[in-house]
């Protein structure tokens, strides 16, 4: 009964309701999926990821993850963390994480997705802030 009802409201929105949430939730995935590989030692698996550009500027995996132990340890080893706002701006999708560093600090990771030419996400970049600095 409770599928029928849901299947139900899910024909009164828009269609593009519908693929807005789809491609929100997509690239949350994405976002998620990272953390966790980092979290679990699975560097190479965290690396695909990375769009393109992030992977022309560190081609190798030993550069990638250079520097993102360098400059993004609350990404790479948050305490805790979740999702906040997102925004759809111009075919990306800018997803904000709020993280508890292993510094024991909060932390707003702003991530800028783009979308690929098989449909699928990458990160493009991330913006991290101490404290909840929010989407720009």
């Amino acid at each position: 009964m409770k599928m029928m009802v849901f299947a139900a409201l899910l024909a009164l929105l828009p269609a593009a309701a519908l693929a807005g949430e789809a491609e929100q939730s997509a690239a949350r995935s994405v976002v998620g999926a990272q953390i966790e590989a980092f979290l679990n030692g699975d560097f190479e698996k965290a690396y695909t990821f990375a769009s393109p550009g992030i992977r022309q500027k560190f081609p190798t995996l030993e550069q990638f993850m250079t520097m993102v132990q360098r400059g993004y340890q609350p990404v790479f080893r948050p305490g805790n963390y979740g999702f906040g706002r997102i925004e759809e701006r111009g075919g990306e999708i800018v997803l904000e994480v709020l993280i508890s560093g292993p510094d024991g600090k909060d932390y707003t990771a702003i991530y800028f997705m783009e979308r690929q030419d098989d449909g699928s996400w990458k990160i493009a970049g991330v913006n991290i802030r101490q404290g909840a600095a929010g989407l720009i």
